[in-house]
């Protein structure tokens, strides 16, 4: 019986002690878990502060790209409006230098004979039937790339560079490449500038008349029938010059297109 008790007695002291030993090494591995936790939330804490920083420098990056971007915009407009400038001052300027050096360079011009209202008449009825038959017109972009534009540019700056040649064939490479451009209806114009300007006036009259077929709207519409008249003058064709210019009167009361239009025809009597 003693022995039975001391028997029971020793097992219950080594299920004990083996108790304790188990709840020493689950402790030890719970702290070993704790820290690992720990270390782990650090390394998380650590990336949210880093992703907290780049969400900041991304917001921040795009308000600079908006405002750079909003300056670009700002350059182009102000680009844009400056050639447009450049080319009204030019077509005002070679407009009124053509109209008033035509005898100069060649001696005195003739002076018109004034037509009766018949004739008069006439070269309304062919004008109204130059019109009837025009073809339809270009339906032009609303946007242009950057590359468009760099290319217009370029031949407008060989124009006034007075370059002519360059510029000529600049415009037409321009045209080819961009035929319903934003910028197609100025090069038209400015590809009959090339050329009425070296006084080649056939061919002028030409691409001024293609001007007025695909553009019909367009703001350089008042500067080519100008142009016409001035190269109808010029091949002594009087009737028909006058009709042109009584024309951009009429429908560009105003402008001053039709105010230098008045000048010619009162100087040249027509």
């Amino acid at each position: 019986m003693i022995m039975l008790t001391r028997k029971f007695t020793v097992c219950c002291a080594a299920l004990l002690l083996s108790g304790l030993a188990w709840s020493t090494d689950s402790a030890a591995e719970l702290d070993q878990r704790v820290e690992v936790l720990e270390r782990q939330v650090k390394v998380l804490s650590g990336l949210v502060l880093r992703l907290e920083a780049l969400q900041r420098e991304v917001q921040q990056l795009r308000g600079e790209v908006e405002l750079q971007g909003n300056a670009m915009s700002a350059l182009k407009k102000q680009q844009r409006d400056l050639y447009l400038d450049m080319e009204g001052r030019l077509n005002q300027s070679s407009g009124t230098f053509d109209a008033s050096s035509a005898s100069a360079d060649r001696g005195s011009a003739p002076v018109a004979v004034p037509a009766d209202e018949a004739s008069r008449q006439k070269g309304k009825e062919r004008s109204v039937a130059a019109v009837e038959s025009k073809p339809k017109p270009v339906v032009v972009a609303t946007s242009a790339s950057a590359r468009e534009e760099s290319e217009y540019q370029k031949a407008f700056e060989l124009l006034t560079q007075r370059r002519y040649d360059e510029s000529a064939k600049s415009f037409q490479n321009f045209l080819k490449a961009y035929p319903a451009g934003v910028y197609s209806d100025n090069a038209q114009y400015w590809l009959g500038e090339t050329s009425y300007v070296t006084r080649n006036f056939d061919k002028a009259l030409v691409e001024f008349n293609k001007l007025l077929d695909n553009f019909p709207t367009s703001q350089k519409v008042a500067g080519a029938l100008l142009k016409i008249g001035y190269i109808e003058y010029e091949k002594k064709d009087l009737s028909k010059a006058r009709a042109t210019l009584e024309s951009l009167v009429e429908r560009f009361p105003g402008s001053s297109a039709a105010r230098l239009a008045e000048e010619f025809m009162r100087k040249k009597k027509l």
